[in-house]
């Protein structure tokens, strides 16, 4: 009774708004379809807002009001909607969606979140505020292997949030982690709403997953900065873990080799292996483990300064410009090389002399007998250069290493470097921990994102490759069976039914809004105010951080985008840039309220004493943080379009 009286409700505010957009627009004087396709556009807002299903909200809306717009005929109104849900049905690029979502579905049921979160709570433990940067770290590594927001903030809520609790955290700083550590699975590929804004758009998405990589890598790292911050301004909210939290034990084997926790592992595996305390195989197999980030980096590093450093391009175009001018050229330089193989013995005889000397007259009048001894030493050097240019596709021509794999190495031989120098038996212990629950997941990814921006696979390929990838994984964490086969199956046709009918319903919307004259309405009135593109930008990223509040993510790129991608042209903003400014303000969108599906999430699995104002104070910062993200990726573009430009351009 209760849900059919709000139903009813619902209804009745619905019919009352319509007849009173309807009276409005009837006594108006300059009346035009475009007011309607406004009153269209307002009428879906407010029925969303009152809890209306959005995709057949949209659908019914636009079929109502194509119906005006056709000049009630219903004909042509049902041959619009057959059209468009065949064209969603065409697109390939929706394809990627149920793929990527079961990927997703089957590593979160592979419970590697858990001991992912331990083993970084460990090996973070000296930094303040352990807990909560562990918390963010693993939520971005989760985000970048399944994107399903509402699984990550429901786990970590599971695992994190009581942990962090005993730990004596402010509830706040702990649900605000929590949340917006999970949201960043819409903004990090393999993100489903990057594709969805893709095919809205028509921009790539595979430019769209290299454009998204490092801010969304940014924004995690302020979270972590605020987080770190927090703590050392405010060690009550945040204190350090104890002593015993820290303790690694070790196991039997590995107690024989080392005479204490923090003893060096390499110096004490060496002396073991002399000593024949514990088996040999042990001994290999650890120092095997050991050695494993130093074979690693001098594989990445030897395999990729061969491709940064070779230059087979530009040996080639060196090659046919030599062609290219010796063929153009017959006058002083190339006449020389041409004529002593063709004619050499022929134009010695001074009586020929005469009959050639109209083309040697350009150089000079009386050069008429020396032309073959002046001409010859030219042509001793010519040979060379282009012996030296047949010799650069063969692999002797090379350049220095960019700056960026420089800078990039450098780092990581630090890093590693670092490694061995501060390896205790306590660290290798928390570095067999990340072996077992981090490597999978970051070979899975660079697997599937990798042969993404690498251009090895497209999006949907790879996708393919990532559910192989997640059944394999379930697999060997022995978590794959005919149950969590089933539910992964049903929670992924659920998921992509909603996205394939959320497109039915907007591309309806979409042309039933363009036929009424709304979309030429709008651009005529932005285009009337004389922005310049920094306040067309700003206006924008205004409305959609507004419609943030009420709305999810969903409705605001299929009813919200296809009003604004053709209002960039006019401004000259690229669809590409525009469409991460999106993905970074689309994070408010799950943290902001009353529509803050994440704190919902938080509080489903949180303790009953954790309130909904507690969980919202905790996401007010990290909204903050947001707004710094997107202005930084503003002043500073390459950070979202330096790696496609890199790769695709």
């Amino acid at each position: 009774m209760k849900i059919r009286r709000e139903l009813w409700f619902g209804l009745t505010f619905m019919a009352l708004i319509v007849i009173g957009g309807a009276t409005v627009l009837l006594r108006a004087e300059t009346i035009t379809n475009g007011h309607l396709g406004l009153l269209m556009l307002s009428l879906v807002v407010v029925a969303i807002m009152l809890g209306f299903p959005t995709a057949f909200t949209l659908m019914g809306m636009g079929m109502l009001f194509t119906f005006l717009a056709y000049d009630r005929d219903w004909h042509r109104t049902l041959d619009l909607m057959v059209q468009s849900a065949y064209k969603t049905m065409a697109n390939d690029v929706l394809i990627a969606v149920p793929l990527f979502v079961f990927m997703g579905y089957l590593v979160e049921r592979a419970n590697l979140i858990e001991s992912l979160f331990k083993s970084l709570h460990l090996a973070l433990a000296r930094l303040p505020g352990a807990l909560a940067v562990a918390t963010l770290v693993t939520c971005t590594i989760f985000a970048t292997a399944t994107g399903i927001v509402g699984a990550v903030v429901t786990l970590m809520g599971l695992l994190a949030l009581p942990a962090m609790l005993r730990g004596g955290y402010s509830v706040p700083l702990a649900a605000g982690a929590i949340t917006a550590g999970g949201c960043l699975g819409i903004l990090l590929p393999p993100s489903v709403l990057l594709i969805v804004y893709g095919a809205t758009a028509g921009v790539s998405v595979v430019q769209l997953y290299a454009g998204a990589f490092f801010p969304g890598l940014m924004l995690s790292g302020l979270y972590v900065l605020y987080v770190i911050l927090i703590a050392k301004l405010k060690p009550q909210w945040a204190p350090p873990l104890s002593a015993a939290e820290r303790v690694v034990p070790l196991p039997p084997l590995t107690q024989r080799l080392a005479s204490s926790p923090t003893a060096h592992a390499l110096v004490g595996l060496l002396k073991g292996k002399r000593n024949g305390e514990v088996p040999f195989s042990h001994v290999l197999k650890q120092l095997g483990i050991v050695a494993l980030p130093a074979v690693i980096y001098a594989l990445l590093a030897l395999s990729s300064y061969k491709a940064v450093t070779t230059v087979e391009a530009e040996a080639r175009y060196d090659i046919e410009e030599i062609g290219a001018s010796r063929g153009s050229s017959s006058g002083s330089s190339s006449g020389g090389l041409q004529e002593p193989p063709a004619e050499g013995g022929l134009q010695e005889p001074p009586s020929e002399g005469g009959l050639q000397e109209p083309p040697s007259e350009e150089p000079a009048a009386g050069a008429v007998a020396e032309p073959p001894g002046a001409e010859a030493p030219p042509a001793a050097p010519a040979p060379a250069a282009a012996e030296t240019a047949q010799t650069t596709p063969a692999g002797a021509s090379t350049r220095p290493p960019p700056t960026w794999w420089v800078a990039t190495f450098s780092v990581l031989g630090a890093i590693t470097a670092l490694f061995y120098l501060f390896l205790s038996f306590a660290r290798l212990e928390i570095f067999k921990m990340l072996l077992a629950s981090f490597f999978p997941l970051l070979l899975l990814i660079l697997s599937v994102l990798g042969s993404i921006v690498l251009g090895l696979a497209t999006p949907t390929e790879a996708a393919a490759m990532g559910a192989l990838g997640g059944m394999l994984l379930a697999a060997a964490y022995r978590r794959l069976n005919f149950t969590v086969l089933k539910e992964s199956v049903f929670l992924t046709a659920k998921t992509s039914a909603m996205v394939c009918w959320l497109f039915v319903g907007s591309a309806i919307f979409s042309a039933a809004f363009a036929l009424l004259g709304g979309q030429a309405l709008v651009e005529e009135w932005v285009l009337g105010m004389n922005l310049t593109k920094v306040q067309f930008l700003l206006l924008s990223q205004v409305i959609i951080f507004l419609l943030g509040w009420p709305l999810e993510w969903t409705e605001i790129i299929v009813i919200f985008m296809p009003i604004f991608i053709p209002l960039l042209d006019n401004f000259g903003v690229d669809p590409l840039f525009f469409g991460l400014l999106v993905a970074l303000n689309l994070q408010t969108a799950f943290l902001s309220p009353p529509v803050a599906m994440a704190a919902f999430y938080l509080k489903g699995v949180s303790p009953p004493h954790v309130t909904l104002n507690q969980i919202f104070l905790g996401m007010l910062p990290f909204m903050g943080i947001q707004v710094l993200a997107i202005f930084l990726l503003y002043m500073w573009p390459q950070i979202g379009l330096w790696l496609p430009q890199l790769l695709y351009k």
